[in-house]
């Protein structure tokens, strides 16, 4: 009885370990500064545009590898999801393609330097990169994306990684131009794959696991 009830007990504080691990805290919106800076111009002005240069990109360098951040901010004490918004109607976390040879921190810490900092050049030691959330999986250049890979594709065609990126207390965020850094409550992502696809849509609930802190400004 006696090794039962101290294994029970070790059981719970590993839970309540893990627990602890999983507490994330995010800062208020007010805490950020915004700014802009010089447009970035688009590589695709359609739909074809994407998967002409999607297929001329696989024949060079096979499967193409995405990696994207979810970096939350508290605003009416709900979570809030920053997204790029794109000619008003498309919306998209912040990140981007890989580089040949590019790890995928180093590689996300390159873009979120791109799509969000003044320095573009910098060592990207502001950016702190946790755990990765989901992978999707584009099985042809045409189709949507998946949060698994279906039996009978052996070669897809993209791979995307969402990695949980910890904001600090305080910084700046400074924009391209030609998008506009939104910050979307949690409840209005949940589910609304018409809005903003499945893999935005999806974040909740990879993020369900977390206790958020809410820390007040």
């Amino acid at each position: 009885m006696g090794e039962e009830v101290n294994a029970t007990v070790f059981r719970n504080q590993n839970r309540e370990s893990d627990n602890q691990n999983l507490e994330f805290d995010i800062y208020p919106l007010s805490s950020y500064y915004f700014g802009s800076k010089d447009a970035i111009p688009f590589k695709d002005h359609s739909l074809s545009d994407r998967v002409l240069r999607m297929k001329s990109n696989y024949a060079v360098h096979g499967i193409r590898t995405c990696v994207e951040a979810v970096l939350l901010v508290e605003l009416f004490k709900h979570p809030h999801l920053l997204l790029l918004q794109i000619r008003n109607s498309i919306y998209k976390l912040p990140g981007g393609r890989l580089r040949p040879g590019e790890s995928d921190t180093d590689g996300l810490k390159r873009k979120l330097a791109r799509k969000l900092c003044v320095n573009e050049s910098g060592d990207g030691s502001e950016w702190e990169v946790g755990e990765r959330l989901g992978m999707w999986w584009r099985p042809d250049f045409e189709t949507l994306q998946y949060p698994f890979l279906p039996p009978n594709v052996k070669q897809p065609k993209e791979c995307t990684k969402v990695f949980l990126v910890k904001l600090p207390m305080s910084r700046k965020f400074i924009v391209p131009k030609n998008m506009r850094l939104l910050a979307v409550p949690l409840c209005q992502v949940h589910d609304n794959h018409k809005t903003y696809g499945a893999i935005i849509s999806g974040i909740p609930q990879l993020l369900s696991k977390f206790s958020f802190n809410m820390i007040e400004s």
